[in-house]
């Protein structure tokens, strides 16, 4: 789920992977994995997406509706 989430959000805000990346201080193909769910984002880096995007940690789990 948070993978497709982070997707949906990075597209929404018409960011590429390695525009993501950057502001996530991560490298691109990090974003890609988090992306098809290979890898899952630690807290810090769970933090920062929500922080970017201005999520709750909640709704890119998937435990909540937007």
């Amino acid at each position: 789920m948070y993978g497709k989430r982070i997707r949906d959000l990075r597209r929404e805000n018409n960011y590429t992977q390695k525009e993501l990346a950057t502001i996530l201080q991560v490298d691109f193909r990090t974003v890609s994995f988090w992306e098809t769910e290979r890898f899952e984002p630690n807290i810090e880096q769970l933090i920062k997406i929500c922080d970017t995007f201005n999520v709750s940690a909640d709704y890119l789990l998937g435990r909540q509706e937007f």
